[in-house]
């Protein structure tokens, strides 16, 4: 037996809203951006994506963890923080709760719940990562020390390593 659905028109955009816009929107390029680790001894690297800016209190991050890699527990007072897994598998403990995460997953944590993120598995453990309010969190990382993105981690958003061509 088949089954058909209606189908519900969408009514066509104007390029006129009737709600001016009071900034314009945000492009990034985001291959600019550059890994850092919190403390010396993190197993997890981030890679600011997006700055908090005057507009908007948020920040995005490209956040990976190591094989057994894990951030320490941590909150955060005011902001919302979600994880948009991109690549392989993990534990979220969330203030009582334990959850198990795989990539194509979207996790959400409230404020003031202290969390932390395991990698459980054999790879990398991989998110996009949002923070709103950013509250300070952007630089807290920027103020932690640069590290490389491998090649494998660079390809979780279609990015390649910029390379010389050889010499002739």
């Amino acid at each position: 037996m088949r089954t058909h659905l209606a189908r519900r028109a969408v009514p066509a955009r104007s390029s006129k809203s009737s709600v001016p816009a009071d900034r314009p929107p945000e492009l990034h390029d985001a291959r600019v951006s550059e890994a850092r680790l919190i403390s010396p001894l993190d197993t997890v690297k981030l890679a600011l994506l997006r700055a908090p800016g005057p507009d908007h209190d948020v920040s995005v991050f490209l956040e990976i963890w190591q094989p057994a890699g894990a951030q320490p527990p941590n909150s955060h007072p005011r902001s919302v923080e979600t994880f948009l897994f991109l690549a392989g598998s993990g534990t979220a403990y969330c203030d009582d709760d334990v959850l198990d995460v795989v990539a194509g997953q979207l996790l959400v944590l409230p404020p003031r719940s202290v969390h932390r993120i395991e990698n459980t598995g054999d790879s990398m453990l991989a998110a996009i990562t949002t923070m709103a309010p950013d509250d300070g969190f952007a630089a807290l990382v920027l103020a932690g020390r640069t590290v490389p993105l491998a090649d494998e981690e660079l390809a979780l958003l279609g990015w390649a390593r910029r390379r010389e061509p050889p010499d002739r």
